[in-house]
């Protein structure tokens, strides 16, 4: 079993950065890898960006690409996304999600386990 725990989650202004983290539980953690999904009010959950075990490889949705960073530090199992040039449109909950393997995949039924979630509000 893998628990997740989101923070850093908060209100900022359109522009502004904001650093999420996601601590990991279990002794896979650097197995697997990890994703950011996110759900804006009224809307389906999305990917927003994932990496793999080892941190070698990234891959990020459109509309965050450029301007979010997704990385980890196996040592304290710990992914982070680094968001920054936030826009309203970012506003959501933010989720962590694990899976065991190396691929990079953006479907939400993929990933087994998920944290509960941390909020970002962006104001314009």
């Amino acid at each position: 079993q893998v628990q997740l725990v989101e923070s850093g989650g908060g209100l900022v202004q359109a522009g502004d950065s904001l650093r999420l983290s996601c601590a990991a539980s279990g002794s896979t953690f650097s197995s697997s890898a990890m994703g950011w999904f996110r759900q804006a009010p009224g809307k389906e959950r999305e990917f927003v960006a994932a990496i793999t075990g080892s941190g070698a490889r990234t891959y990020y949705a459109t509309s965050v690409k450029g301007r979010f960073t997704i990385s980890r530090d196996n040592a304290k199992n710990t992914v982070y996304l680094q968001m920054n040039s936030l826009k309203p449109d970012d506003t959501a909950i933010y989720h962590c999600a694990a899976r065991p393997g190396a691929l990079l995949l953006t479907n939400i039924g993929t990933y087994p386990y998920w944290g509960q979630g941390t909020l970002v509000t962006v104001s314009s």
